[in-house]
């Protein structure tokens, strides 16, 4: 057996490459396929069979794109209607060589989703390992409020149980499990960092399997993470396969008076720069989203309809931002500005980001002009606290909730360290909103400072 697991960063999601003598199977690709092609070549084997074990929601699937590059089948769970690929159904099995691969339907996180095991002929009886989805994770299990309805969450808490105690934990405990997400996933609020586990050592220590039936399910049935609209998108394009891409996307660098061009147009510039150099200075109404924070963030504040220009620092490495929004399923991408340098170098006006330190922010706590604004996801805030005053938004809510902010105050915003702030901080401006601030360090600052926290209500 030869055997890779590839993770791509950002969205930490996990596909699998698993070859026999001759051929090899990988399960649940990502859209930038080349990583596949190059193991099959080192291995010297032919992908002839993709598995997708769910439809994804945070990433594009990017079995279309491999099967067309390599003819290979593919195959998914039965129960949603795949404009492309083959059904699958529980105990079916696909023999390569001396590795048999078998389908268990695992349905919770979605309808259809399935686990695959991988046996080898040296012992028929017990998998070597299974390959879970987005059903069991190291340290979780998988989220299932994509249902958007309380009566199909809790039947599909129902499902999921099933699925985990009645099909996966029955298996061999020695099992390694292939999950499809790591830690930092949105699929899961606890998944572990852990690179490999097996199911005895998940029975023994992931908490909700520690979980009566009747308190998983409830436990369950109330989950709630947060959902991106632009999800609707990416659940699009893998029901009914993204396009093909028949030639590398590879943007080409713009002249500054290109960009300005663009800009009369209706477009969008994204700034992937680090937080500091972006409040230094910046072209007029651009996004800020760090370079890693695109593979989140781009799903939650990028338009679909709307072709994208990227402004870089000069030294910046541009194609891993190319495969994180082709992973994402934009591939309007025109190009990218060398950086930001070559814009004031021209002469051309830029803006500054007005910006505090924690300390500012402490001396101007009880200001009543003051709209404090925090964008943490629910899950800092629960395990952090927040700032005496804050009003909380989850960055990726900006785009609908906007106008709950008052214009006629001065807007403070903090994050976790900084990050999300500026990105919050250029969405506002582009909106509209004249008097914003970032702060640096953000809570992670004002903790280290020694500044009093407020245990959320």
């Amino acid at each position: 057996m030869k055997f890779e697991k590839i993770v791509s960063k950002g969205i930490s999601s996990n596909s699998y490459f698993i070859a026999s003598s001759s051929e090899a199977v990988v399960i649940d690709p990502r859209r930038d396929v080349e990583i596949y092609l190059e193991y099959a070549q080192t291995h010297n084997v032919r992908i002839t069979t993709i598995f997708d074990t769910h439809r994804n929601e945070d990433f594009v699937n990017g079995s279309p794109q491999l099967a067309y590059m390599t003819g290979a089948e593919i195959y998914h769970g039965h129960k949603l209607d795949f404009k492309y690929g083959n059904p699958v159904k529980e105990g079916d099995r696909f023999q390569l060589d001396d590795l048999e691969f078998g389908i268990l339907e695992t349905p919770g996180h979605t309808p259809e989703s399935i686990s695959i095991t991988v046996k080898t002929d040296s012992d028929p009886e017990n998998p070597i390992m299974v390959c879970t989805g987005d059903a069991l994770f190291a340290g979780d299990v998988g989220r299932i409020d994509f249902y958007r309805d309380e009566k199909k969450q809790l039947e599909a808490a129902n499902w999921l149980y099933n699925s985990l105690f009645n099909k996966l934990l029955k298996l061999n405990e020695g099992t390694i499990v292939l999950p499809a997400h790591g830690a930092g996933s949105i699929c899961g609020g606890g998944i572990s960092g852990l690179p490999f586990t097996t199911i005895g050592y998940e029975k023994r220590t992931n908490a909700p399997l520690q979980l009566s039936k009747e308190e998983f399910i409830k436990y369950k049935s109330k989950e709630k993470f947060e959902i991106a609209p632009n999800m609707r998108y990416i659940e699009k394009f893998n029901l009914e396969g993204a396009p093909i891409l028949k030639s590398e996307i590879r943007p080409h660098a713009l002249t500054v008076e290109e960009v300005k061009e663009y800009m009369s147009k209706d477009i969008q510039i994204v700034d992937i720069r680090e937080p500091e150099s972006f409040a230094g200075g910046h072209i007029e109404n651009t996004l800020s989203i760090w370079k890693n924070g695109l593979p989140t963030f781009a799903l939650w504040m990028l338009d679909y309809e709307k072709p994208i220009i990227i402004i870089k620092s000069t030294h910046q490495e541009i194609n891993q931002s190319i495969n994180y929004l082709i992973r994402l399923g934009f591939d309007n991408i025109i190009g990218y500005l060398q950086g930001f340098r070559n814009w004031y170098m021209a002469g051309e006006n830029y803006h500054e980001t007005k910006v505090w330190s924690v300390h500012e922010l402490k001396k101007n706590l009880d200001d009543e002009d003051l709209y404090i604004l925090d964008v943490r996801t629910e899950h800092s805030l629960k395990e952090n606290g927040q700032i005496k005053g804050s009003k909380h938004i989850f960055l990726g809510n900006l785009p609908q909730r906007f106008n709950d902010i008052p214009k006629d105050k001065k807007i403070i915003v903090y994050c976790d360290s900084g990050f999300k702030t500026f990105t919050g901080v250029s969405y506002l401006h582009e909106k509209g909103f004249k008097d914003v601030i970032g702060v640096f360090g953000s809570i992670s600052a004002w903790k280290n400072a020694g500044y009093p926290i407020k245990e959320e209500d």
